[in-house]
């Protein structure tokens, strides 16, 4: 079997590393920033690489991955990496060729170096409308235009800590926007539309039953027409039953839009991790540069640049100064919405008496 070749999977992910790499697995001391995207990773052997993180879109054509191929072989012997947050980052075995490939790069204008350190990283996000069924948001456009309007956070040190942003289109969360600094959530507010005509023929009626998660659907005889019907009261709006069933559509263009969640984070450091928290429950989807979401988000960054301490996280400023401050320097409006009565959030509630005003 040691000898088989097969091609179910990838292969083996160390045959594709620098030879530095090899020769020092498991050695590595530290690493040091050296400016915003340039990283310097140093083993215990003495030996060294930089790293150039630039940012790159999560769907990209096959000419700029070849783009970015090309730069890759002629700077850094062929090698570079793909990160979990859309970034592509260069590996860079000879100093000597460090500066050049930031000039290549900068000459190319479409590989921005940052996200590292102090900065807004990288927008992690979902499908959205381009490929996703069940999207109540656009994903990448949201995106292009929330880090235009952020650009200047991600090459640059400006921030007190890293704050990572993250876009999932709906509550599906297919993005990582559970454990995220801010995070830009698609929501859909109705429940599917039944096309009674219609489903009979092109579903499996029992296996759309069963797809609900809340068991809100059930037989029904419709005009004649073997169908189901939904309990709106019980449903959650998650659109399994239309990936059971076409027939049951749940995009509605005045019921979906944007909910922004704040404070989340996946690091142990300082703080435990922390899920994100309700911050502004909708925002009407406003196509193609979302400007409402867009301002909103910066009310968030520039309150927590100003009144963050350094290396605080998004989550431990808000914690530290209290949720009734947070609203008040951010200027969004607090609603009932916000109020955790979901009946298994006990381990959610603030048990304490004491409000930080």
């Amino acid at each position: 079997m040691a000898e088989r070749l097969t091609d179910i999977g990838p292969p083996k992910y160390d045959l594709f590393w620098p030879q530095v790499i090899k020769d020092n697995a498991g050695k590595w001391l530290y690493h040091d920033i050296l400016e915003p995207g340039v990283l310097l990773h140093v083993s215990e052997t003495g030996a060294k690489i930089w790293s150039v993180r630039c940012g790159t879109t999560r769907l990209m054509t096959t000419m700029m991955v070849e783009d970015i191929c090309k730069l890759a072989d002629q700077f850094c012997d062929g090698h570079f990496r793909f990160t979990t947050r859309n970034n592509v980052e260069f590996l860079v075995v000879d100093e000597s060729k460090l500066e050049p490939l930031k000039k290549a790069l900068k000459a190319a204008g479409n590989l921005p170096i940052g996200g590292t350190g102090a900065s807004i990283t990288n927008i992690v996000h979902t499908q959205g409308w381009v490929h996703c069924h069940t999207p109540a948001i656009d994903a990448s456009g949201v995106v292009k235009a929330v880090m235009d309007d952020l650009f200047e956070y991600f090459g640059s040190h400006k921030m007190p800590a890293q704050v990572r942003i993250s876009l999932a289109c709906c509550l599906n969360m297919c993005g990582a926007v559970h454990c995220s600094d801010i995070a830009i959530l698609g929501v859909h507010r109705k429940p599917p539309v039944i096309e009674h005509t219609h489903l009979d023929k092109m579903c499996e009626i029992p296996t759309t039953i069963a797809s609900c998660p809340t068991a809100a659907i059930k037989p029904a005889k419709v005009d004649d027409f073997k169908s189901v019907a939904v309990n709106a009261d019980r449903c959650m709006f998650c659109g399994n039953c239309y990936t059971m069933c076409p027939a049951m559509p749940l995009a509605d263009a005045d019921g979906d839009g944007i909910a922004l969640w704040v404070g989340g984070k996946v690091s142990n450091s300082k703080s435990m991790p922390k899920f994100s928290k309700l911050a502004v429950p909708f925002i009407p989807n406003e196509p193609p540069r979302w400007p409402t979401t867009v301002k909103m988000v910066r009310q968030i960054v520039e309150a927590y640049v100003a009144g963050a301490n350094r290396y605080e996280r998004l989550g431990e400023w808000a914690e530290r100064i209290g949720w009734e401050r947070f609203f008040e320097k951010t200027g969004l409006e607090f609603t009932h919405h916000h109020i955790d009565d979901y009946r298994f959030a006990a381990t959610t509630w603030r048990t304490s008496t004491q409000f930080k005003w």
